[in-house]
């Protein structure tokens, strides 16, 4: 049995712009802070807003010593939209923490992060304290405002946009194969969307390194019983992101 999940209304200590419709959310909450692991997420609420359901937003980092919290997140619907307007001593519900983060049983990490998939590996990267590298990939130079973000928590940063326009042109998979051939990493995890995950756990079983994918679903109820999470693992059973995730072995479910 876990710890028992947390239900409180945090104080909002800012929200600020850190990307086009990206906002970084700092809230005070050493309740869930002192208990979060990284890849766990936090089901947020913004109770003026007048919307039911919650919000699934992966943690992108902690400060037990400050009790604080923080999300990085997209603006993409109405609850992020909702989000989007807080301000400093405003009030969010926390509901948390919820699901299963990443394992850290490796000593030379590699980490892959799309979009805004990157968020969650602020925490497992500063877990790592140093022994991680990370890969991030973007569309533009725009999007790729993450590289400031990490640097003071990773050995190298590896860099790809669409366009070409920052790092190399193309995409995480197109680029993984070289950099795996010039280092010796014994673990990869990834979050991002689908497509690119189910590229990067491909590689990494044809380098026989395992991986661990974080997988992003909308849900509900957040505690496994709604099943609007679910997907389908290798062996033909269903499983829930909320509660057997989000973090999972690539081979579960991909």
């Amino acid at each position: 049995m876990g710890l028992p999940k947390i239900a409180i209304d945090a104080e909002v200590l800012s929200n600020e712009t850190v990307g086009n419709s990206v906002k970084k959310l700092v809230v005070a909450c050493s309740e869930i802070a002192g208990q979060a692991n990284p890849g766990e997420f936090v089901h947020l609420r913004v109770d003026r807003s007048g919307l039911l359901l919650r919000r699934p937003i992966s943690i992108a980092d902690t400060d037990i010593d400050k009790g604080q919290l923080t999300f990085i997140y997209r603006i993409i619907g109405k609850g992020t939209a909702a989000m989007a307007e807080l301000k400093s001593g405003d009030t969010i519900n926390c509901l948390g923490p919820m699901g299963h983060g990443f394992s850290l049983d490796c000593e030379n990490p590699l980490l892959i992060g799309g979009g805004i998939g990157i968020a969650p590996l602020l925490f497992l990267a500063k877990k790592f304290n140093g022994k991680a590298s990370i890969l991030m990939g973007g569309r533009t130079t725009e999007e790729m405002f993450w590289p400031e973000i990490f640097k003071d928590f990773v050995k190298d940063i590896f860099i790809t946009t669409d366009d070409g326009s920052m790092g190399t042109k193309g995409f995480t998979v197109t680029a993984l194969p070289q950099i795996l051939q010039d280092n010796n990493y014994d673990r990869i995890v990834v979050c991002g969307p689908e497509i690119m995950m189910s590229g990067i756990a491909e590689i990494a079983a044809a380098h026989h390194i395992s991986c661990q994918v974080s997988m992003e679903k909308r849900m509900a109820c957040g505690l496994g019983a709604c099943l609007s999470c679910t997907c389908k693992g290798n062996d033909n059973s269903r499983k829930k992101v909320c509660k057997d995730g989000p973090v999972f072995w690539a081979w579960e479910v991909l």
